[in-house]
């Protein structure tokens, strides 16, 4: 442990208080600190912008009511949930560095952050499946994705993080903490925060590992089947402008699973893997900075649907 660290502030508070962790997120690089700052500042407002743009066109424009656009502008407001839960606390740790957080708080942001990441892994399984049914059960498409079915998937999508949220955040809380209680993480995460947990651990990382698996992989197998079974219907496609067309439908979406499951897997499957804290603080800024920032440049320029929205929307017609 570095020289800076060895008897911080916070690590000798009174049992009478409430615990307070401070987050070190990048302070192996104290440096670069305002240059990454203006970066995730500029990508948060980016992040904004261009979900709050999706969310607007998919409520006002009559050509984008589709059970796609419906689901879509849900994973819009989940990025936006998102960003406000980490980057805002991400600024504050880079621009005032030692600043506590109470234990409240820390755990409120892990409640948020574990239940945005469910949610987000369900409705992109509902995403998958709505397009598996668009193309491979156009007939029935239609009388199955009714507006009351597309409106309860979305409820449950939202409510099934709260549950998952709610148990681990309130579970680890209980554990002891012992020593420093600086969180070598920009924001408060179950990883960093089991190092600081004095301690038997192994059941609880053995139901974090389970619940992984149900949230993360489950979905995502559910979802690589989907696109295993539209492959096939669009090869026995006869026309090859058909085929492009369904294609590039779909590879919007298959760009954002591979960016989200890609990254939560390898943080969330192994919660004290060996990786440094400076490795897991670099994949974390993929699916809680990176990702909600481009899924509006993703969806909307690979789109002529959303692209032409924005112009009737912006022209009024």
């Amino acid at each position: 442990m570095p020289p800076s660290w060895a008897a911080p502030p916070w690590a000798n508070q009174s049992r009478t208080h409430e615990l307070e962790f401070v987050l070190l997120g990048f302070a192996h690089v104290p440096s670069l600190r305002p240059m990454l700052a203006a970066l995730f500042l500029a990508a948060f407002l980016l992040t904004l912008l261009g979900n709050t743009l999706i969310v607007l066109l998919t409520s006002l424009d009559l050509g984008l009511r589709k059970p796609m656009y419906f689901f879509l502008r849900q994973l819009a407001l989940v990025e936006i949930c998102f960003s406000l839960d980490v980057a805002p606390r991400l600024l504050v740790t880079l621009l005032q560095p030692g600043r506590g957080v109470s234990s409240t708080s820390c755990a409120l942001q892990l409640l948020l952050v574990l239940s945005c990441v469910t949610s987000e892994c369900f409705l992109l399984t509902v995403m998958a499946w709505d397009r598996f049914l668009a193309i491979c059960r156009p007939l029935r498409y239609g009388a199955i994705m009714s507006p009351q079915l597309c409106h309860l998937l979305a409820t449950t999508c939202w409510l099934a993080g709260i549950p998952v949220a709610l148990v681990f955040t309130i579970w680890l809380f209980k554990f002891p903490f012992c020593g420093a209680r600086g969180i070598r993480h920009f924001f408060c995460d179950i990883a960093p925060l089991l190092n600081l947990v004095c301690a038997d651990t192994r059941v609880f990382e053995a139901n974090v590992f389970v619940a992984t698996v149900l949230v993360i992989m489950v979905p995502f197998c559910l979802i690589a089947t989907s696109y295993v079974m539209i492959l096939a219907a669009v090869l026995r496609m006869p026309s090859a402008s058909g085929r492009h067309k369904v294609l590039s439908t779909c590879a919007s979406h298959l760009i954002v699973v591979i960016l989200f499951y890609g990254t939560t897997g390898v943080i969330h499957l192994r919660p004290k893997a060996s990786y440094s804290p400076e490795s897991k603080q670099v994949v974390s800024l993929s699916y809680t900075m990176v990702t909600p920032m481009l899924n509006p440049l993703i969806y909307s320029l690979r789109n002529k649907e959303v692209k032409a929205a924005f112009g009737r929307v912006c022209c009024g017609r």
